[in-house]
């Protein structure tokens, strides 16, 4: 029984989080820019600077922010994308107001 409340508390966040549109945009660039960053670092450090301790730590902290930027913005493009889709699968079709058949 409690396995079917924490279902629902899952599937209610979920639903929740895939409504979140401008939210989710905002962490998908968000994870994008941080991607960017890294990526730039880590050129930097292999392209502009000499062999050295500092080159290899300005390689270590691109390749961190890379993950995470990465990471980020998958969440983010996940949240935009299959949790529409879940959206969608999961909730109920509401009946529209507007096509109401029976006229008096």
């Amino acid at each position: 029984m409690r396995s079917r409340s924490s279902r629902q508390r899952l599937r209610l966040r979920l639903i929740r989080r895939a409504d979140n549109v401008r939210q989710n945009l905002t962490i998908l660039l968000i994870g994008t820019g941080i991607f960017m960053i890294g990526f730039i670092a880590l050129v930097i450090a292999q392209f502009m600077l000499a062999e050295s301790l500092q080159r290899e730590i300005i390689a270590l902290i691109g390749l961190i922010l890379a993950i995470c930027g990465a990471i980020t913005a998958a969440f983010g493009y996940i949240s935009l994308s299959i949790l529409r889709i879940f959206r969608f699968l999961l909730t109920d079709p509401q009946p529209d107001p507007k096509s109401d058949k029976h006229h008096d």
